[in-house]
């Protein structure tokens, strides 16, 4: 492993009076010995120990080490052999949820995987809330800065990781990152957009109030909205590799986009909307337990899918003479996440139930009612779909398809010329591809070139922490990166008009839709 930190046992010569070399010199001069080449620094509270450590230890010890972005620093010293206990930490710094791994630094393995809540939620969901929360307030900063350091240190609790790790990677975005660093974020949302730091790079641990020995990596930014999670996505996907020309989507209440190859690296990044993650909808939530993540129609029947739920638990929702049957011996439904959405309105648009502009068709099923002075669907019992709900999730899904339509355009390229579709996040590894196809949110291509890349965020810094030469791949990816400000293309507005229709106005992009259309229909009618 050529990692971000490393352990090396030495048995240190014994000082004589033909070898009088200091005790500090005597372990540098060790270290080179043992293959260590850059410079190694010793800072003062390791001096301290020298003695009496190394004549307890009979001048056999292990020394911990920690880049720091120019040099090893030394950050431990331990008596006899401990190099087979070496740790670090992988961190995914999301603005809903922090999820840390635990990682063997000898071997690569993947000790063990948690995650939590982000203590910011508590000044609110989005992330606006929370910026003007302690706007130009250093002491309300200080409060989110310290829950967004509590976040983290809840995740090594739950990895008994505190005394362990010797270096931690952080990929998050550029205001989370902000957030951890204890900056004002509001800048990240304010023209001209300059941020406050978009390189942070190595910072003592401790200096973070992060209790861990060494230091910890931040992933840098390429713009305001373009964060380090994205770029820790490049380094997973080695999309700035590849012959092929890819495409990396990153989708939540904004969407991140990378198209490109070794070639050269197009990127844009702009606000899709809190719909994707059960915002704005009424009945709407996290994929948490409760939550409806699948939804089909058949036979005029809504069937569900709900988290904490077995796959065989489905339950089926039935509608005749206005009586329900709920079949579902799992867990009750509570609310309707992301993926849940998009099931829905594809269910819906290809049982006709709603028309190409996402209209309600009340006529076409008794599940169809008027509440709130607005047509609605009952997905669930108790549980209503409303007709603006569909509206706001319909203008979140074709701002992400207008986005990768311009990136598309901005490159001269046609999307058949892609080799890969990535989609990144919880989103993408959750939500149906035949789904999000019918909607006209992804693309109508192969649906073996469209990969679920996970949380590539984490992987990415997972694999920074075990590879520290990738820290010239990302100075790399950083430099070829061409930012599309989407807001400053002339006809985005009309685009993402022509977007809005289901799967989109010019239905000739989506043939296996129309197919499949047609074949629900036909089975309708018989």
């Amino acid at each position: 492993m050529n990692g971000l930190s490393q352990k090396q046992y030495l048995e240190l010569p014994l000082p004589t009076e033909d070898d009088p070399r200091s005790d500090q010199q005597r372990i540098l001069d060790s270290l080179m010995a043992a293959g260590v080449e850059e410079r190694v620094h010793i800072p003062v509270h390791i001096l301290r120990e020298l003695y009496p450590l190394l004549d307890n230890a009979k001048w056999k010890i292990t020394v911990s080490l920690a880049w720091n972005g120019e040099n090893w620093e030394m950050v431990e010293i331990e008596e006899g052999d401990t190099t087979a206990q070496h740790y670090g930490l992988a961190v995914d710094l999301g603005s809903t949820t922090v999820v840390a791994r635990l990682l063997d630094c000898n071997s690569g393995e993947i000790l063990k995987e948690v995650s939590c809540f982000n203590k910011q939620i508590q000044w609110g969901t989005d992330i606006l809330s929370r910026i003007f929360y302690c706007k130009d307030n250093k002491e309300k900063l200080e409060e989110v800065r310290r829950a967004t350091v509590e976040s983290i240190c809840e995740c090594m609790d739950k990895l008994d990781a505190s005394h362990s790790a010797l270096s931690m990677v952080i990929a998050g975005n550029t205001t989370m990152i902000h957030f951890l660093l204890g900056m004002d974020a509001f800048c990240v949302f304010y023209t001209p957009h300059a941020v406050h730091a978009d390189c942070p790079g190595f910072q003592l641990a401790r200096d973070l109030d992060i209790p861990l020995k060494g230091y910890v990596y931040c992933y840098p930014a390429k713009s305001n909205y373009l964060g380090g999670d994205i770029i820790s996505g490049m380094i997973d996907t080695e999309l700035y590799k590849k012959n092929e020309i890819s495409v990396f989507f990153d989708i939540g209440t904004n969407g991140e986009l990378v198209i490109g190859n070794k070639e050269f690296l197009l990127c844009g990044a702009g606000a899709a909307g809190p719909a994707l993650e059960g915002g704005v909808v009424r009945t709407g939530m996290r994929a948490d337990i409760g939550a409806v993540d699948e939804v089909k129609i058949r036979d005029g029947n809504i069937y569900v899918h709900v988290i904490g739920s077995h796959k065989e638990d489905s339950g089926s929702h039935e509608k005749n003479s206005g009586n329900h049957e709920e079949n579902s011996s799992g867990e009750e439904p509570r609310g309707i996440c992301g993926s849940g959405i998009i099931d829905l309105i594809a269910e819906l648009f290809l049982e006709g139930w709603i028309d190409i502009r996402g209209k309600l068709s009340p006529e076409k099923s008794p599940f169809i009612q008027e509440r709130d002075n607005q047509l609605c669907v009952e997905y669930a019992p108790g549980l209503y779909f409303y007709q603006k709900d569909i509206d706001e999730f319909i203008r979140t899904k074709s701002a992400a398809h207008t986005m990768v339509e311009i990136m598309l355009r901005e490159s001269g390229l046609d999307l058949d010329q892609a080799d890969r579709f990535y989609v990144a996040g919880a989103f993408g590894k959750h939500v149906s591809k035949e789904s999000a196809i019918t909607i006209g949110m992804y693309p109508d291509m192969d649906r073996d070139h469209i990969i679920n890349a996970g949380n590539s965020s984490l992987e990415g810094a997972q694999k920074l922490l075990l590879n520290r030469s990738l820290l010239i791949d990302i100075d790399q990816i950083l430099e070829e990166m061409v930012y599309i400000q989407f807001a400053e293309v002339e006809d985005f507005l009309e685009l993402m008009v022509a977007a809005q229709a289901l799967p989109h106005t010019d239905y000739k992009r989506y043939p296996t839709v129309m197919k499949k259309l047609k074949e629900r229909q036909k089975d309708i009618k018989l």
